[in-house]
């Protein structure tokens, strides 16, 4: 058993603390935020502040392998959820009118997931945390720097704890790195005189306009959750007790986009969508909510086949974060500290073997996920970009649209599509399952599934100006 200090207590971070402390590790998890987890939901989204997260209220989805993780790892925090009113959602339940063949299949609940808001959710993983016999959580304690020890590979640093911002040390033989997205970590391994981690930056280049509403009835959903709309894109989520989110981005650059902060403008927008317009059928119960500047941002602690630094793992925006809008990072966040308990569980006393190893499962199991989005992201603004200018986009990848296709008529190809949607599975291994191929094969001369109605570049403008 290993002494383990986790920094930062969002939902990866507590649920990682969770999982290290049920194999009987010594773990204490450091979260700057000072307030403990309000009682009720209603508390959670109206009272609860966490500055350490910058888009709090900004829609989060909680996919199936979010839910088959957790099943798995951390048992009882789907009912902890579902308890809390977050809410069932099966993306089965609007089959294409184009697939004939609706006939449940024996595995179809594995689709299935739970969800809501991302405070009531993290209320809920926190209030797990909190009542874990094994787990210390303290909050209010932000973990200011790394501590070092003797080194355990020659010429590599070891990190043997933190330092805390009141100057208090903790020992630790581990240190996970959970502090999200604007981790300062790069400065702490710079003091040890460690080698910096590869990193890679760049802005997504999306900004997102989001409102949450509440009602009687959640709105039945007609089309995908996130879908195309020429120079916009739309996402619709359900959320905890009756409420549900609806949210407009596209290119930060532009400008006249900036308009959707009046609601009305907002509204006029949504309504000329009409696989989207009853989202609005409700009762707004937050103001246009802004968000930009979101980083697509990876970091990689194994340079040319050796660690930059032993005693220290980063795990889910940590290492790697996207443009939110596809939903997946809590999803994947979790898959990615049930590799980092896994490789903790085969490597407890060997740093060097620990870090190799943990790097090596996350370049084959989680790394696919994070470069697939951002190619996704590079054609989607590349095509807003485009219908902005009033030029012809760049044509989009055929085998895409080939499997899109085909999920419009076979119905376990569209299984298949959102098994990748839902985190359950890569592309990569969709497609290499034996027969899919022909599967998708025989669709090459299906006609493509027609642009989801809503209003083009001109028309929007004019929503826009009003």
């Amino acid at each position: 058993m290993v002494a383990i200090v986790v920094c930062g207590g969002g939902v990866i971070g507590l649920s990682t603390g969770m999982m290290l402390a049920e194999d009987g590790h010594d773990v204490t998890v450091l979260e700057a935020d000072p307030r403990d987890p309000p009682a009720t939901p209603a508390e959670a989204w109206e009272d609860w502040r966490r500055d350490g997260v910058a888009q709090f209220r900004q829609p989060h989805n909680l996919f199936a392998r979010f839910r088959a993780v957790a099943d798995t790892e951390l048992p009882g925090l789907t009912d902890g959820l579902l308890a809390a009113g977050c809410t069932w959602v099966d993306y089965l339940d609007a089959l294409p009118p184009s697939i004939e063949d609706r006939t449940p299949r024996d595995d179809d609940d594995r689709i299935r997931f739970v969800t809501g808001r991302r405070p009531v959710t993290e209320a809920v993983v926190a209030t797990a945390a909190q009542e874990h016999p094994r787990l210390a959580l303290r909050r209010g304690v932000r973990a200011t720097g790394l501590v070092a020890g003797p080194s355990a590979v020659p010429g590599v640093p070891q990190v043997a704890g933190v330092r805390t911002g009141d100057g208090e040390v903790l020992p630790a033989d581990l240190v996970v790195d959970a502090m999200g997205r604007r981790t300062p970590s790069g400065d702490w391994l710079a003091e040890l005189g460690a080698r910096q981690p590869v990193l890679e930056r760049e802005d997504s280049g999306f900004v997102y306009y989001t409102r949450y509403l509440a009602g009687p009835e959640r709105p039945r959903r007609i089309g995908p959750a996130l879908v195309p709309l020429g120079s916009i894109s739309v996402l619709t989520l359900p959320g905890d007790n009756d409420t549900w989110s609806v949210t407009v981005f596209g290119p930060t650059r532009d400008a006249p986009l900036k308009a959707l902060r009046d609601p009305a403008t907002f509204t006029r927008v949504v309504a000329a969508c009409p696989l989207q317009a009853h989202w609005l059928d409700g009762r707004p119960i937050t103001d246009v909510l802004a968000m930009a500047g979101v980083l697509d941002c990876h970091r990689r602690h194994v340079v040319d086949g050796e660690p930059v630094v032993t005693g220290f793992l980063p795990v889910g925006d940590a290492w790697a974060c996207t443009n939110p809008s596809a939903g997946r990072g809590l999803s994947v966040g979790l898959v990615h500290a049930q590799l980092l308990r896994a490789v903790v569980r085969d490597h407890p006393d060997d740093p060097g073997a620990l870090v190799r190893a943990f790097d090596e499962a996350t370049e084959q199991r989680v790394m696919p996920f994070y470069r697939n989005q951002i190619a996704a992201d590079r054609a989607r603004i590349a095509e807003m970009d485009a219908l902005r200018a009033g030029v012809e986009p760049p044509p989009p990848d055929p085998g895409q649209v080939l499997l899109f296709t085909a999920a419009m008529y076979d119905p376990d190809v569209f299984r298949a599509l959102m098994e990748i949607v839902t985190c359950l599975a890569l592309p990569q291994e969709v497609l290499s399952r034996p027969g899919m191929r022909e599967r998708v094969a025989r669709f090459a001369g299906a006609p493509a599934p027609p642009p989801t109605p809503g209003p083009d570049r001109a028309r929007l403008l004019d929503l826009l100006a009003g």
